[in-house]
């Protein structure tokens, strides 16, 4: 039993604060008291349904930890409604009348329930994914692949930037299947999760029931298969589960931050598994898309927002749709807050803190990221060799200083140590006709540019 939870409250306050924004402190922190603890769980009192939902869905993790760092006693957090009075009057313990929710608010947070079995979510479906230019293949092969389990693009491989809808394809894949067959056996997780249970498995000596375990779906679906970069026992223990699934058909669907060519710390075997199936590239969304995707969210939200407002956030963030999407949310709980609508330059200023900043390329940034992306040293690029690992390499960063930093041949051809700048002329052309002709290494510029873009400015 905890006797003193208003201390308790403002020491994980100071915790939380630490790691918020302090607009959003001061939204979502401000009016809030410890009501009382049961059983193990903090009853904390809040001012309206908005910031319980608010702080339930968004901000439960860092609170249960900042409470949890302060005492183990405390297993979970609850939100419930306080009156104005008793938040003011910020008292001890506050005697509270819990309700059951009504059954509206239930279907309206139906989504965050999660199906333990398969561990999917429900709020992903193909219905809801915005389809463009950028991810209509990738949507079509996951689409193809609910009909064909295992027999058409099996292993269905998709990598791209982070925050571009990989997630909720693969998870849509996994809700379809389960809907139309609810016999197969389907299973979505991260590789980090199971990297932990291939761990957890040895340190209790249970790794037979891992690897039967894994062998058993008849899908068998991995985000993020680049976390398993450099940790070749998992790799192991992992190909022998990959060619136990595809020798009997099952099929298997991953998705990457990168194609398997690029994730560094690759076994060669398991690189080989994963491009001998499809492989999708998703790429950045362009403009309409973009439009489309805000113009969809705004209609199921039930607001009315200006459309130059949409068109300035669809402008405004270019990379990425998680951040998109956030920044409509962002938009529509200023709304909620203020009960009423907000002017474009009101919009800017609140989303100013949002929108990274356009970072400061430079020849070192792009030579950086080319070395890093290739796995080699960045002064092999400069010395003065003719093999092809290197050539082209350095041919691409030729390309891109010229084609996005404009920098003039000259000075390209100094910082390579060329006597002059034909050699630099020589590799932009070459560059530039072999984007037109060949996919993959278009592909690879696209990741390069997409890595020296999104780093943090």
């Amino acid at each position: 039993m905890i006797t003193n939870l208003e201390q308790l409250w403002k020491d994980a306050l100071v915790d939380i604060e630490l790691n918020t924004s302090k607009a959003n402190f001061a939204t979502w922190f401000q009016n809030t008291i410890p009501s009382h603890e049961k059983n193990g769980i903090l009853f904390l009192g809040v001012p309206n349904t908005f910031v319980k939902e608010w702080l339930s869905t968004k901000y439960h993790q860092p609170i249960l930890k900042a409470i949890h760092n302060l005492t183990p006693v405390i297993k979970n957090i609850e939100y419930i409604i306080c009156s104005p009075t008793q938040i003011n009057n910020k008292p001890q313990q506050v005697v509270i009348q819990e309700t059951q929710p009504e059954k509206e608010e239930q279907l309206e947070f139906k989504e965050l329930y999660i199906d333990k079995e398969a561990n999917l979510n429900p709020k992903y479906k193909f219905d809801s994914f915005i389809v463009g230019s950028f991810n209509e293949v990738a949507y079509a092969a996951s689409l193809a692949v609910t009909k064909n389990i295992g027999t058409v693009y099996n292993p269905l491989f998709i990598y791209g930037g982070v925050g571009l809808g990989k997630t909720h394809l693969l998870q849509s894949v996994g809700n379809k299947i389960k809907q139309e067959n609810p016999q197969i056996k389907v299973r979505y997780i991260t590789s980090e999760k199971f990297a932990n249970d291939y761990v957890s498995s040895i340190q209790s000596g249970s790794i037979q029931s891992f690897k039967d375990k894994y062998r058993q779906y008849n899908v068998l679906i991995i985000d993020d298969i680049q976390f398993f970069s450099n940790k070749l026992k998992i790799q192991e223990e992992f190909f022998h589960i990959f060619n136990s699934l595809y020798e009997n058909n099952q099929q298997i669907i991953f998705s990457s931050d990168k194609s398997p060519k690029h994730i560094i710390g690759l076994e060669e075997r398991l690189r080989s598994r994963f491009e001998g199936g499809m492989m999708i590239d998703i790429t950045k969304p362009d403009f309409e898309t973009r439009l489309a995707i805000l113009k969809d969210k705004v209609e199921k939200s039930g607001y009315i927002i200006d459309y130059k407002i949409i068109e300035y956030v669809a402008s405004a963030i270019q990379e990425n749709i998680r951040e998109l999407v956030g920044a409509l949310n962002t938009i529509i709980a200023q709304y909620k807050l203020r009960n009423r609508t907000l002017s474009l330059s009101e919009i800017q200023e609140i989303l100013k803190k949002n929108i990274k900043p356009t970072k400061n390329i430079n020849i070192n940034s792009v030579i950086e990221v080319i070395a890093d992306f290739y796995g080699i040293e960045k002064k092999i690029l400069f010395e003065k060799t003719r093999r092809k690992e290197i050539v082209k390499p350095r041919q691409i960063a030729m390309y891109i200083l010229r084609e996005d930093l404009n920098t003039s041949y000259p000075c390209i051809g100094n910082k390579f140590g060329q006597k002059d700048h034909t050699t630099v002329i020589y590799a932009y052309k070459k560059i530039k006709e072999l984007r037109e002709k060949d996919s993959k290494i278009n592909q690879e510029i696209e990741q390069i540019k997409s890595t020296l873009y999104e780093q943090d400015a």
